[in-house]
């Protein structure tokens, strides 16, 4: 339990940093963030005659207002928090566990109102700038490979559908070079529309019947890979009819 002394030094304290607080923001009015634009906090009307290298210093000091001025924003809003819980009497508990927060830790950050445990800066936002969107892996966002048991369209699969018209690698890019310009890319043998390579030339009814074989290029492709390794299925060989089928058939039919 804090003392009477305690708790008005850390109210005194709290107030005098809500004042100062509001004091710089008003000098400095508030990042000059209230404009629109960021060109009418420097005087400019539009970046038609500015070097982009001026352009991303003054991006950058403008991030850095924003940055600033949410971390004001955020700080007055717990000193504020931490004054109405002097108001109510329950100041120095934490909001979560309700345990006494100890008085070295108030006297260090008198806004506070969790305990060291509990506190939500603990947790490291994943709030980013948009920009640094271009600074994550390729198809960072939109890679579904990742995903279980999932055949959506992703950013990977647009980009390989627009590399086999060609990209600016050669095989001579590489230590182990491709046999051919098409395997330019990532995953260039990766089938398109398809999973398994049966599937480009099976099809059925709408009812999942009448199991057909279209025969094609693909299709004998894929007769000839299972020949030279003398296998009937990419999953191994089926039993003959003649052999015991997969599923045991029902023992009470086999006593009639």
């Amino acid at each position: 339990m804090l003392t009477n002394g305690q708790l008005e030094s850390l109210k005194s304290q709290l107030l005098k940093s809500k004042q100062e607080l509001e004091e710089h923001g008003k000098k400095n009015d508030h990042f000059d963030l209230e404009r629109g634009h960021f060109h009418e906090s420097m005087g400019e009307l539009s970046s038609y005659d500015n070097h982009p290298a001026d352009e991303g210093t003054e991006l950058y000091e403008r991030e850095k207002d924003v940055a600033l001025h949410q971390h004001y924003e955020y700080q007055l809003e717990n000193i504020g928090k931490a004054l109405k819980a002097i108001e109510k009497g329950n100041y120095g508990k934490c909001e979560v566990c309700g345990k006494d927060i100890p008085y070295e830790r108030l006297e260090a950050i008198p806004e506070t109102t969790f305990c060291v445990e509990h506190t939500p800066d603990q947790t490291i936002s994943t709030n980013r700038p948009i920009e640094e969107g271009v600074l994550m892996p390729p198809f960072g966002k939109f890679d579904m490979d990742i995903q279980e048991e999932t055949e959506a369209y992703d950013a990977e699969d647009s980009w390989q559908d627009v590399a086999s018209y060609g990209t600016s690698e050669t095989p001579s890019d590489f230590y182990y070079p491709p046999d051919h310009y098409n395997d330019m890319y990532t995953e260039s043998e990766e089938n398109t529309g398809y999973v398994e390579d049966y599937e480009n030339f099976i099809g059925t009814d709408i009812e999942g019947k009448e199991i057909t074989v279209y025969p094609n290029l693909q299709h004998e492709k894929y007769e000839n890979e299972l020949d030279e390794e003398g296998i009937m299925t990419t999953f191994g060989d089926l039993p003959a009819f003649e052999h015991d089928p997969y599923v045991e058939e029902d023992k009470d039919k086999d006593k009639e």
